[in-house]
């Protein structure tokens, strides 16, 4: 059987490089480079026996000088960065882009943390105790109980669907908004509603809580503004582990400021190159949502921890169906529909 030469574009750390050998050691016909040199001199003189590529952010001459190639494994979320790349290769080349889910277990965890720090005011109440201010009561900052809460998923990919699994034991009753329902699965935690994209305002109109899960695309960027927002009502909460450009920036601010909704915890943001202000803090947006007394920040971490190998696990079983000759991988990006 042809052997299936795999090219690793970063420095990868000694105990990932174990991990990788051990969980594809039953393979014969495979050949792991991880390379000392990551330099793109180097990375440009091993891509040309490359079958698979393993990385995030490779050069478009990278991919060009591995003419060989046909996966490439982005091992995170997100692959709005590699689309128009793709989408010009895939017109002369059989490639396969490959949206990496590894890290979406934690995400929706973080996610299910958020909603429990912002209905429990944690934040508060911690900078309180900070400040020597004990057992401050209900009067300045009382929890929100989950109960009977209408909890919306707003997209049913990896993350919303865990999220959903994650929440089934509490009292609550869920409601679903997808693009699709073709595909979906008989196996769901608990009983929901359900809705298409086409009934975003319906779905709206009837949950207060909304986690925002869905990736960005043409169709989903600002499918979030100020109407949408006052749809969930006053007590309406908004917990987004998505892209931030999904909800409109200056919409989301304004109807947090002016208690059109009662709070938002937000991990993903506006400006990822935040420059310094005169005291050297950055921010992630233009407008003030640090000083807003109802929201939960996060700075886009909701894939930690980094290092777990076990995120590793569908790199690793995609590998093999490529090397034992299957067509079938695992999280193919549809480069039409942009995830």
């Amino acid at each position: 059987m042809k052997q299936t030469n795999v090219l690793f574009i970063w420095d990868v750390r000694g105990e990932l490089k174990d991990y990788l050998r051990k969980g594809l050691s039953g393979l014969q016909n495979l050949e792991l480079n991880f390379l000392d040199d990551v330099s793109e001199d180097n990375l440009l003189k091993h891509a040309p026996e490359a079958d698979i590529l393993v990385g995030w952010r490779p050069s478009r001459d990278l991919l060009d000088a591995a003419t060989k190639f046909r996966l490439f494994i982005n091992p995170g979320v997100g692959v709005q960065h590699h689309l128009d790349t793709f989408r010009e290769l895939s017109k002369t080349r059989d490639v396969i882009l490959i949206n990496g889910h590894g890290n979406t277990y934690f995400t929706a965890q973080h996610a299910v943390a958020l909603l429990l720090a912002l209905t429990n005011k944690i934040i508060q109440h911690h900078r309180w105790m900070e400040e020597g201010q004990w057992r401050k009561g209900d009067s300045d900052a009382k929890s929100v109980p989950l109960r009977d809460r209408r909890i919306g998923l707003l997209g049913y990919g990896a993350v919303n669907s865990k999220v959903h699994r994650f929440l089934s034991g509490f009292d609550l009753d869920f409601h679903v908004c997808r693009t699709s329902w073709k595909s979906e699965s008989d196996d769901l935690p608990t009983p929901v509603e359900k809705y298409t994209t086409s009934q975003l305002h319906k779905f709206l109109r009837e949950v207060d809580t909304l986690f925002v899960g869905v990736p960005q695309t043409p169709a989903t960027v600002g499918m979030i503004g100020m109407k949408e927002l006052e749809l969930l009502g006053e007590n309406g909460l908004v917990v987004t582990v998505a892209r931030g450009p999904v909800i409109q920036e200056e919409a989301f601010y304004d109807a947090l400021a002016q208690k059109r909704i009662a709070g938002a915890a937000i991990d993903v943001w506006y400006r990822y190159q935040p420059e310094e202000d005169a005291e050297g803090r950055k921010y992630p947006s233009s407008l003030p949502f640090h000083r807003l007394d109802n929201v939960v920040l996060s700075p886009h971490r909701g894939a930690s921890p980094m290092d777990d190998l076990r995120r590793w696990d569908e790199v690793i079983e995609n590998i093999t169906r490529f090397t034992t000759g299957s067509e079938e991988f695992i999280n193919v990006v549809d480069l039409e529909r942009g995830y």
